[in-house]
């Protein structure tokens, strides 16, 4: 073998181990970004669920000057000829401030294990976007305003049949992704109270783990 051939091999071995080199860099330095990415979206991550029972009473307003008020880990209803009222005590459970942006509502309950939640496009908008701090409380708000809505009749039954009902609430991060639909049942407890539970919670803009 002469020089040069032994030249040209020389620095293909070299060109190949830098090669290599540079493809193992790149991918550990995807991974780490990967992983950074990952930590900074859970540091944003909302979860809600209901309030404690030892949390305090929260007043709630609507935007026809109405008042509810609901205790810790509770649900409370309120109904008029005009307008039928829902509220649901909140504690945003993750480490990121979460923005609710809608709700869905059936007269019945539904089990976290019957079937999937509802389309998106099903979803009641609200009217104002409301912000729960991480690990703190808050309240979602709903009404219905058109007698001549299915809804509208459905929930005024429920209500004064006292069965269970269910709201689906969809709610994401303060930069509007990490979308999470979470099933709440609103259950009758005496005369007047609501308790709320919730029993699902599904990922929308990422992965689900089931």
């Amino acid at each position: 073998m002469d020089w040069a051939t032994a030249a040209s091999m020389a620095t293909a071995v070299g060109t190949l181990v830098l090669a290599i080199a540079t493809f193992v860099s790149v991918r550990s330095a995807n991974r780490a970004a990967r992983v950074a990415e990952r930590t900074l979206l859970a540091g944003i991550r909302p979860l809600m669920v209901p309030s404690r029972r030892q949390d305090p009473e929260q007043k709630v307003g609507f935007a026809d000057n109405r008042w509810v008020h609901v205790p810790g880990g509770e649900a409370a209803t309120d109904v008029s000829d005009e307008a039928i009222y829902l509220v649901i005590s909140l504690r945003n459970v993750g480490s990121g401030l979460g923005v609710l942006h809608g709700w869905r509502f059936t007269a019945e309950r539904l089990l976290g294990g019957d079937d999937e939640h509802a389309p998106l496009d099903q979803f009641r908008r609200l009217a104002r976007d409301l912000y729960i701090p991480a690990s703190d409380m808050g309240w979602w708000q709903g009404a219905f305003r058109d007698p001549s809505e299915p809804d509208f009749a459905a929930a005024r039954d429920a209500v004064a049949a006292r069965q269970p009902m269910t709201i689906e609430l969809l709610y994401g991060d303060y930069e509007g992704g990490q979308r999470v639909i979470s099933r709440f049942t609103l259950i009758p407890a005496g005369e007047d109270r609501w308790l709320a539970s919730v029993s699902r919670h599904w990922n929308i803009d990422r992965p689900d783990p089931r």
